[in-house]
């Protein structure tokens, strides 16, 4: 405890701007929270500005929810971009990004920091699953069907991940590993509406 008290002592001693730099930031993070916690989203965001650094990725990622929270989509969207510039191979904000992205309607935009993040994490099985929604809402049942097949893959047991795979297969004309992944769904989920009506179809 002595040592760490003698740090501390030389830190403020040798950069005392430094020192009182990080106490006002930790104290803005502090605020932000509580406020927050309060929804008071414009308020939190007021508090971070006044210690905002560009080149800080916690503010800019901060930041970046917070203005997705209060509604301001596009801004949310900069903030992260600057998070994934400063650590072009975190996932965080990739999937951070996702949210505004998609509220925004920016669909093209989603399916790329998807793609960047399978690029890093092929095995992401979140995203997996998600990619493929896009697709098989688009009726691309064959590109989905390839993320869906990897998601229950990695988790065999997977309700939304088997049920939809299920689907595609369906649709794709597989009717009878279709029937095989929706009983294994009722395994899961006994009398789930959806499986027993892919089961309904194919009988």
């Amino acid at each position: 405890m002595r040592l760490l008290k003698l740090i501390l002592l030389m830190l403020i001693i040798g950069n005392p701007n430094a020192f009182a730099q990080n106490e006002a930031t930790l104290k803005a993070f502090e605020e932000s929270y509580a406020e927050e916690a309060k929804g008071e989203y414009t308020k939190a965001i007021t508090v971070l500005q006044k210690v905002y650094s560009e080149t800080s990725y916690e503010s800019n990622l901060r930041l970046a929810w917070l203005h997705y929270n209060a509604g301001l989509f596009s801004e949310s969207c900069n903030y992260y971009n600057k998070c994934i510039n400063l650590m072009p191979l975190a996932i965080e904000p990739k999937l951070g990004y996702v949210y505004p992205a998609a509220a925004l309607g920016e669909w093209d935009k989603v399916m790329t920091k998807y793609q960047e993040i399978l690029k890093v994490d092929p095995n992401n099985s979140g995203v997996n699953y998600k990619t493929g929604l896009i697709y098989y809402g688009k009726k691309d049942y064959k590109t989905a069907h390839r993320y869906f097949e990897k998601v229950v893959n990695l988790y065999p047991f997977d309700y939304s991940g088997l049920l939809y795979l299920a689907w595609t297969k369906y649709f794709l004309g597989d009717t009878q590993k279709a029937k095989a992944l929706f009983l294994k769904v009722l395994l899961y989920a006994p009398n789930d509406a959806s499986a027993l009506e892919g089961l309904g179809l194919i009988q």
